[in-house]
Formats: C-alpha cells, structure tokens, sequence
C-alpha cells in the first residue's frame, strides 16, 4: 500500500508544464475567453503553498482516512482549485476545456461526489468553516490525531453569522488540528478592529497574518499551529486580485 509520506514526495516533484507554473498553464483551459477576478486570483499562491508543501494527500490517498482534508469554503474561487487537481493529477486536465458544460463534472462549485479529492460541495457562503469544525470533531472521535483539517475562506465570509459561531466552538474546544486560511483582498463590509486575526484570537486561536503572495512566508504560516488550539492563517492581498 502506498504510504502518505511517499505519496505525499511525489505530488511535492510535480513537474512544470512547459516551464511555467503548472496550475497558471491549467488556468488557461478553464479560462477558455473568461475573465477571473480577485475571487479566483487571489487564492493562487495558498492553494499551490498547501498542494506543494503542506497537505498529506495525494491522487492515491484520496480515501486514505489519515490524510489531511482541504475544505474549500470560497466555492466561488473554484476555477483556480480545479487547475491545482489538475496539476496534482487528481482529475484529467481534459476536464478543464468543459468546465461549467451541460455534461462537465465541474461545476460552478464544486461537488464532492462528483470530483475526485473534493471534500465538500459549497453554495452559499459561511458554510465551509461549520463543516470544518465537525470533520475536526470526527477525526478527534475515531483517535485520529495526525490528520489536519484546513478551511480556505474570504474574508468576506467573516460576515456571515455562522462562522462566528464556529470560530467560538473551535475556540472553546480546543479544536488543535484544525487550520482556518482567510484570503484577505478587503471584499469584506464589515471588517473587524484590529484586523481578521483578532477575530480569531479572541476566542483562543492562535493567528498570524501574511502576505498572500508571498509563498515562502506563507508555508510556516500554515505549518506554525501547536499545542491544542485551532489556527487562524490570514493572507492578505491588497493588489486587487
């Protein structure tokens, strides 16, 4: 059987395509004439951070119960998320040349019975982080200490009822393997003192804040949790994408 750390090697190697970065060669095919805004833009780097250095999951542990899980609250900023599974060799890229089709399996959001690696399906916004909390409390049930459960949010999404109720309980609980990343590109109405973070902090997280295109502070950002409580990672991206 294929071991998380050797799978985990192999998606790390991944090849460039023709020498560019192989999720922004990808992107072209979902884009097919389309224009992407911040939404998409904006999550390129942490998406390519996790897949490349973070996540304990691979095209062959898809249903490996100690893999880490990738929750992809931001559904909108599908497009992005599907180049990645492309380059990480979770779907054919023949996919992407049909996204949003009568026929395709990719929709506008994605669907997690219809894609592989996909963890949930998303809709409207301020779901994911809820779900997040519950599949860190099962993983805490079954004695499951290993696997880290990560949730990429907008910072938008902060103003959605939901997620304060999650950011409390995960708080309150002590939810130690679960990672909130909220790409920060200031969609947000409301906004909080102190900046997002604090939100977290607050109610007992651990948070550190940086710049959402910089990778190389990125990957300690979201290798830097410990002890018992959830982590809160904020990327900010004030460029307009």
């Amino acid at each position: 059987m294929t071991t998380l750390a050797t799978t985990a090697r192999v998606a790390e190697a991944a090849a460039p395509l023709d020498g560019r970065d192989p999720v922004a060669a990808l992107l072209e095919r979902v884009r097919a004439g389309r224009q992407f805004g911040a939404n998409v833009l904006s999550t390129l780097d942490v998406l390519e951070v996790l897949y490349d250095r973070v996540l304990r999951i691979t095209p062959a542990t898809v249903d490996d119960p100690d893999r880490d899980r990738f929750l992809l609250s931001k559904g909108h900023a599908v497009a992005g998320y599907y180049a990645l599974l492309a380059a990480k060799g979770f779907i054919p890229p023949d996919w992407l040349d049909d996204q949003g089709g009568p026929s395709s399996r990719l929709g506008d959001h994605p669907d997690r019975t219809l894609i592989p690696g996909v963890e949930i399906g998303s809709g409207s916004l301020g779901h994911g982080l809820g779900l997040g909390v519950g599949t860190a409390l099962g993983l805490r049930a079954q004695g499951r200490p290993e696997p880290r459960v990560y949730v990429l949010l907008g910072d938008a999404e902060l103003d959605e009822g939901s997620n304060h109720e999650a950011i409390a309980y995960a708080g309150a609980v002590g939810l130690g393997n679960l990672t909130a990343i909220v790409v920060d590109n200031s969609s947000a109405t409301h906004g909080w003192p102190g900046g997002v973070a604090t939100r977290f902090t607050v109610n007992g997280w651990t948070a550190a804040t940086v710049d959402g295109r910089d990778r190389d502070a990125l990957h300690p950002a979201l290798t830097g949790h410990h002890g018992h409580r959830p982590h809160a990672v904020v990327a900010l991206v004030r460029d307009g994408e």
